[in-house]
């Protein structure tokens, strides 16, 4: 018989779990308040109700998946060797031997669809499949074909999928629960009566700051190109005003200019071109208001050494030559919100120098950037925590995260990776370095801190730009969010009935 051990099940997490037993279900709870708990009970229960079965355990990366490996290991009573940390750094024979012969197997998802596609294992004895981070489980991710090989071949099969944050539309939501075959929502927010006396108070402070007027000419000569640009899409027959075209649009004119030149037409070059430089002056333009001077200039810099056409249009453009000249005047200049950050770590470590600080950035080389500037302050210890797209091995960011949890560095500046689920229980603060649009990334980044104890949120916006439109954008979708899903619990929970 296995049973748990080292800790009690509270009231919302055993509820959670008797809902989860006998259907497919979604868990959409808070980071940081025990949705791994909820697994734990399920594993124990499936084991025990099937006792030649197996559990597999599926998260989207090693660190993550090394932390669900010590969780069951020290939570439950089923013998160490029998819960296997499968990764692809084992060998294809080694890995079906472990898979044959362990109970829990947690696993990248992509490492379990590899093993199936070779026919090294099957899912037949599987009797739980639990989908970690499930928010992910859309276009052709691997989630969507493990759920359905599981479905169509277990003999017992039974799906929980968790998330903090699945959406901000229907469509998302229902998309992830088409493809993991979802039957049952339970979702909880922080209102919610028996979940609230669990939550550490969470202190969410917005810090705008203004460009200087150097910044703001720059930006207009950035934006005076931009529209023409953007008129020049009217030959083509485009009739969304300018104001309101987005990346998005671009990218769908992107593919139909490309379809003009497989069918030969000259015309296709031109817009490919055209959409490119649009493309590009967007992003110089996001770099400019939300980043930092130095990442600015290192966009043009590298842009200088691009042949396409689309680079040397924009590099030759009068209104761009001006404003290489300006950003030559801004050399010894700081980006506000760079300055506010470091007038905020400063402060933040003068008044408790064990805080624990981490900070958000979109991009590698403003993570550069900040990391130097901040190891400049006194007793400031910075590490990076980067992703594999910027050539980082899982490995190395478990060691980072390791080193950062040890006390040797008090502040972490994290990409995207910094988002995904992993438990850093020590922090104090977080800071959004630019705001996101996705209601998903903001919860993630908010959910960092708070986890164990009292912790404080900051945002860093720069007035009148996206960062303002981003933060009331993920802010408006997050609340959406949590009205379409609690609509729908009471609708699953109606045909359960």
């Amino acid at each position: 018989m296995f049973n748990l051990l080292n800790f009690t099940p509270r009231e919302y997490q055993e509820s959670i779990f008797q809902s989860a037993k006998e259907k497919n279900t979604l868990v959409v709870l808070p980071t940081g308040i025990g949705k791994t708990a909820i697994a734990l009970l399920l594993i124990l229960e499936r084991l025990n109700k099937f006792p030649d079965s197996k559990v597999v355990f599926c998260s989207p990366t090693k660190p993550l998946c090394n932390q669900h490996y010590e969780t069951i290991k020290n939570n439950t009573n089923i013998e160490k060797e029998k819960i296997t940390l499968y990764t692809g750094n084992l060998s294809p024979k080694t890995r079906k031997e472990l898979f044959e012969s362990s109970k829990v197997i947690i696993a990248t998802p992509q490492t379990i669809q590899s093993d199936l596609e070779n026919k090294r294992i099957e899912l037949k004895n599987v009797s739980l499949l639990i989908i970690d981070e499930a928010h992910k489980t859309v276009k052709n991710y691997s989630y969507n074909i493990l759920a359905s090989i599981y479905k169509d071949y277990s003999l017992h099969p039974l799906i929980l999928a968790l998330t903090a944050s699945p959406g901000g539309n229907k469509e998302k939501i229902n998309e992830i629960k088409n493809n993991l075959f979802i039957e049952n929502i339970e979702i909880r927010t922080e209102d919610d009566e028996d979940v609230s006396p669990y939550l550490q108070e969470k202190n969410v402070e917005y810090i705008k700051v203004t460009l200087p007027q150097e910044i703001l000419e720059i930006q207009a000569n950035i934006k005076k190109i931009q529209n023409e640009k953007l008129s020049e899409l009217r030959k083509f027959g485009v009739t969304k005003p300018i104001h309101v075209i987005n990346k998005k649009d671009l990218l769908v004119l992107m593919l139909q200019f490309r379809r003009e030149i497989d069918k030969k037409n000259p015309a296709g070059f031109y817009g490919v071109s055209l959409v490119s430089q649009l493309l590009k002056l967007s992003h110089a333009l996001e770099i400019l208001e939300t980043q930092t001077i130095d990442s600015f200039k290192d966009f043009f810099d590298k842009m200088r050494l691009e042949k396409t056409k689309a680079s040397q249009n924009i590099l030759n453009h009068p209104e761009i030559k001006t404003a290489l000249i300006k950003l030559e005047n801004l050399k010894n200049r700081t980006h506000p919100k760079l300055e506010k950050l470091i007038e905020i770590i400063k402060e933040q470590l003068e008044s408790n120098p064990n805080a624990k600080i981490m900070i958000f950035a979109n991009f590698r080389n403003t993570v550069a950037i900040l990391a130097l500037e901040l190891s400049k302050i006194n007793n400031a210890k910075v590490i990076k925590l980067l992703g594999q797209k910027e050539g980082i091995t899982q490995k190395h960011q478990l060691n980072a995260i390791n080193q950062f949890e040890n006390n040797e560095f008090n502040v972490i500046i994290a990409t995207s990776v910094g988002e995904e689920g992993l438990s850093i229980n020590t922090l104090d603060l977080v800071i959004f370095y630019e705001s996101v649009p996705s209601s998903i990334r903001r919860i993630q980044r908010s959910g960092r801190v708070a986890r164990i104890k009292p912790g404080k949120i900051i945002f860093i916006i720069a007035e009148k730009t996206r960062d303002e439109a981003y933060y009331w954008k993920s802010l408006k979708e997050e609340k959406k969010m949590k009205n379409i899903l609690k609509d729908m619990q009471d609708d699953s929970q109606s045909k359960l009935i």
